[in-house]
């Protein structure tokens, strides 16, 4: 490969070195800040040298050339460009910043909820199950003891999330505002204090009791502020507004007592006297503006809302819509929301898959098939950015699925009565109206599917779009040599022990979509990585390795998803790059629960880089142990 042209080509389809903000690499990445996206010509940058794929995520150009192959051509772009190298941290620092007011408040919105989605999706599918279980008592349909203990103890826990939701908010706004999480936490809870009414009784017994506040100057309502999401957000950026002003000016011997005590008590006073009866109202009216939008007669509010939707996920948007559907939950029992997400979804999949099965491009086939797969399970990134906004016919199909999808899921009133799951997966939070979810999925990915199928796309070569960069003389390189004699089967053991699944469960779009090579990835048990094959050692990046294995197989162990940012944190390495490792050598360890504390997921993706030498990879799913059980077969 060509270093040097691979990396004037791509400074040549990012406008120039003027318009780079900053740049770094990961073990496959090269990740650019760009001061105006709208000079990047796209198109001709996925046909530059040697790139594989190009994603735009978390305010970076990240272009994809592999392992080994991204350290050069980094080295080169630095030195043709001028540029100073970053730190991932600095990269990061510099795509936060990067955007305006309203997109910088989507990420921060996003950066909150994602960390709790976990906690939501459980008690989400519990409830789902207790709805499903109550009718089906209720109805005759079965006949269950529902004052056993199982019973009782799953009654109990389905909604605890929920419940106390401002809780786990408060805490994780903390940690993104740059507070104590803690002091968060004691915020929220003084919104669910049991000395205020509980605020899903004052629909049917009105408001107990008033509070005169600034010393007489009006009346606020003593009710809690279960379900609400806003008010807690903007409570808990005051306290550490005022936490980390206080921490400057306060004297260190006395900073400890002084600092939480003012914070804590500012803030509380001013949440219940001001911020929550403000921000409540601002909030209950947004949420019957969405009310009011998806009732509009005959589903045309919704069937706008299931078009647009998928065009908010390319912007960014659809981080806000957790606060939609938890407003809904707690106004209404169920969300109205979480359906036409649903239905945007799988649509966008049902578009993919038809590009899949239509193309006659091995490389887009081989992207197009995983990437609808991701986006039936919820995770619609891959196809949207992979395939379908990239030849803008199938992302049109697909919103206009996503539309008639969410028509029908208007018409019979079809709400969740959980949020953070979409997708095939969704029925849990619909098993109440089953049927109904069928059938607004199925609505939603066959219209997609039909029209992506009837429209098509403008399959170019891949030579067509080649950006005209000046061509310059290579560095000398020297070949690399594969062992002559190789078997027809080449095997691959697990590096780590745990639980195999799908690259689509990782939640990353280039591994998803196999845009590096194909594999497996691999829940971890525990922090250790093994050496699967007698190998050498091409790339040590603190997070992942890169090997050249004897039989003949690349391969990419990267530990996590965008651990990246962690810049070694939390990881030991245990081999040097140019070092030959046997079976079982062990290669680097890492501390999965402090990795999993900052935020980031701990799951390995597995990839054979240069799977395109083999005629078939054969993935093992399920459990599997380090070394000695067989992760992939390779067949010539």
């Amino acid at each position: 490969m060509d270093y040097q042209r691979a990396a004037s080509e791509v400074l040549a389809c990012i406008g120039g070195k003027d318009n780079i903000v900053s740049a770094a690499h990961c073990a496959t990445r090269l990740r650019l800040v760009i001061a105006d996206n709208g000079k990047v010509q796209k198109k001709k940058l996925e046909n530059a040298e040697g790139v594989q794929g190009v994603f735009e995520a978390q305010g970076q150009l990240q272009i994809i050339f592999g392992t080994g192959t991204v350290n050069k051509v980094y080295d080169e772009f630095i030195r043709q460009s001028g540029a100073s190298a970053a730190s991932k941290d600095e990269v990061k620092a510099a795509a936060a910043k990067k955007g305006n007011w309203f997109q910088r408040a989507i990420k921060t919105l996003g950066d909150i909820f994602v960390p709790i989605i976990p906690a939501i999706v459980a008690s989400g599918f519990l409830m789902g199950i207790m709805e499903s279980l109550n009718f089906m008592v209720g109805n005759g349909f079965i006949e269950l003891n529902t004052s056993g203990s199982f019973y009782v103890f799953a009654q109990l826990f389905s909604n605890v999330a929920y419940v106390f939701l401002p809780i786990l908010i408060a805490f994780s706004a903390a940690k993104v505002f740059g507070g104590n999480p803690f002091l968060g936490a004691v915020i929220g809870m003084i919104m669910l204090h049991p000395n205020l009414q509980n605020a899903w009784t004052v629909a049917t017994e009105g408001v107990h009791t008033m509070q005169s506040v600034f010393f007489g100057l009006y009346e606020v309502p003593l009710v809690g502020y279960q379900g609400h999401v806003i008010p807690v957000i903007i409570a808990v950026w005051v306290m550490c507004f005022i936490e980390k002003r206080l921490h400057k000016i306060v004297p260190a011997m006395l900073d400890l007592f002084v600092t939480p005590l003012v914070s804590v008590f500012v803030t509380g006073y001013m949440t219940l006297a001001a911020i929550g009866p403000v921000f409540t109202f601002i909030e209950n009216n947004i949420i019957s503006g969405v009310q009011w939008l998806i009732a509009i007669p005959f589903g045309i509010g919704s069937f706008l809302m299931g078009g647009v939707y998928a065009t908010t996920v390319v912007s960014g948007i659809h981080h806000m819509y957790t606060i939609i559907d938890l407003g809904q939950l707690a106004a209404y029992g169920l969300t109205f929301w979480l359906p036409l997400a649903s239905a945007a979804n799988v649509a966008q999949g049902g578009a993919a898959l038809a590009v899949a099965l239509k193309t006659r491009n091995k490389k887009l086939k081989a992207m197009a098939l995983p990437a609808s797969l991701s986006a039936f399970l919820g995770i619609t990134e891959p196809a949207i950015f992979g395939v379908n906004l990239r030849y803008l016919r199938p992302f049109i199909a697909g919103s206009i699925g996503g539309a008639c999808g969410a028509l029908y899921a208007s018409i019979v009133h079809l709400g969740a009565t959980g949020t953070g799951v979409t997708g095939i997966f969704g029925i849990l939070l619909h098993l109440h109206r089953p049927v109904q979810y069928v059938i607004t999925v199925v609505i939603a990915a066959g219209v997609a599917f039909a029209l992506s199928w009837i429209m098509g796309i403008k399959e170019e070569s891949p030579e067509e779009d080649r950006t005209e960069a000046p061509l310059q003389i290579p560095e000398e390189q020297t070949p690399v040599s594969v062992p002559a004699a190789q078997t027809a089967s080449v095997s691959i053991a697990s590096p780590v022990t745990g639980r195999a699944v799908p690259l689509s469960e990782t939640g990353d779009e280039a591994f998803a979509a196999e845009v590096l090579g194909k594999g497996v990835a691999v829940q971890p048990e525990e922090g250790k990585v093994f050496a699967p094959c007698d190998a050498t050692v091409e790339t040590v990046m603190g997070h992942a390795v890169g090997l050249t294995c004897d039989n003949g197989a690349e391969l990419l162990i990267h530990v996590g998803i965008d651990t990246v940012n962690l810049n070694g944190k939390h990881f030991t390495g245990h081999a040097q790059e140019g070092a030959h490792v046997k079976a079982g050598d062990l290669l680097l360890e890492c501390d999965l629960k402090a990795i999993e504390a900052e935020g980031y997921k701990t799951i390995i993706p597995v990839i054979v880089t240069n799977s395109d030498d083999y005629q078939a990879v054969q993935k093992t799913l399920g459990a599997v142990g380090a070394v000695k059980d067989t992760l992939l077969t390779l067949s010539k």
